[in-house]
């Protein structure tokens, strides 16, 4: 199954064995008025799935599915997949095998 996001005008569908999820936003709770600035905060490992692709093609020719759909919580590695920034919105484009569970 191919799913697709569009975000206003651009649409983005990954592809074979990635899916397309945004990072969940950090429930931030300073104390005493200190405000981290953007590069000393940690990196939310928690995202929602947005699309996904078609999964992945074996030696056979068989398309193995992606075990996760769409709106699924998800964890994943740290450090997983390529960040990128369409119409101001930033996803993580990432290969099913850096899903390490999904959030019920």
């Amino acid at each position: 199954m191919t799913a697709q996001q569009a975000t206003g005008k651009t649409t983005l569908k990954p592809l074979g064995n990635r899916v397309l999820a945004k990072r969940l936003e950090e429930q931030e709770t300073l104390k005493g008025g200190i405000i981290l600035p953007e590069t000393a905060k940690k990196k939310q490992e928690t995202a929602t799935i947005v699309a996904v692709g078609t999964g992945k093609t074996t030696a056979e020719g068989k398309t193995l599915p992606i075990p996760v759909k769409v709106g699924d919580t998800i964890l994943m590695d740290k450090y997983a997949g390529q960040e990128v920034t369409i119409e101001d919105e930033d996803f993580v484009i990432l290969r099913a095998d850096d899903i390490i569970a999904v959030i019920q």
